[in-house]
């Protein structure tokens, strides 16, 4: 009764139809699998509600779209056309959230092709590799902390064209001036630097010669940031 409820109407004896048992079972297994792969990616990741809720349900999509094409090369490629026509109204992603959808998407790809057991250790084997990569520093606490942005006031009749370069030679491996304005009237200029500290123990060392040097006027130092939409 079920099977000729779901029956297609194009359905022909040539066409294999997907019973509704089987249908059930794939769509639980990949929203289970979606389940797992948002508390993997929740787990000591900042994370927003829809992210996390398309997470676990991105491979129950994959699965349905898979199992209705089921080796029909026309349904493919016309699915493939509808898809290509979705554009995402979002920000630019990070590579961390590129790499969970692309491990959404696979589980689901599996299984829509029916191969169950290889979906869940898939999952069971990438969630567990994201999660102790997660953990691991890698060096990068240590590789932030000597980038910085430095920003310096000097007075106007202070040439700013190379006026620190001694300093930033014997403190920083590398440094740009990247932005120049104008402040209190015209009087001051406002410098913005960003620079790679040899040491971070010398920082406030170099902070000192650079007060000497602009008449000791204001000085701020912040971590530097990386652009969004830089993976």
């Amino acid at each position: 009764m079920l099977d000729t409820i779901f029956k297609g109407l194009f359905d022909s004896d040539l066409t294999s139809v997907i019973s509704v048992t089987n249908f059930l079972l794939c769509l639980a297994v990949a929203l289970v699998l979606g389940l797992v792969l948002a508390f993997s990616y929740m787990y000591r990741t900042r994370y927003t509600k829809s992210f996390v809720v398309t997470l676990a349900l991105l491979p129950a999509v994959v699965c349905i779209v898979i199992m209705l094409v089921n080796g029909n090369v026309g349904t493919g490629v016309a699915i493939a056309g509808a898809f290509s026509l979705v554009r995402f109204r979002s920000v630019p992603g990070t590579a961390k959230e590129i790499c969970a959808l692309f491990l959404a998407m696979g589980a689901g790809l599996i299984v829509g092709m029916g191969y169950l057991a290889f979906s869940a250790l898939f999952t069971a084997v990438m969630c567990g590799m994201f999660l102790l990569y997660n953990r691991l520093d890698l060096g990068t606490k240590k590789n932030s902390a000597l980038y910085k942005t430095l920003t310096v006031t000097i007075p106007e009749d202070l040439d700013y064209t190379g006026v620190f370069d001694d300093i930033f030679k014997k403190y920083t491996d590398s440094h740009s001036l990247e932005y120049v304005k104008t402040t209190n009237m015209g009087s001051m200029f406002r410098l913005t630097y960003n620079v790679k500290l040899k040491d971070t123990a010398t920082e406030k060392e170099m902070i000192d010669k650079l007060r000497c040097r602009n008449g000791n006027l204001e000085i701020s130092v912040s971590p530097q940031q990386t652009a969004v939409s830089e993976l």
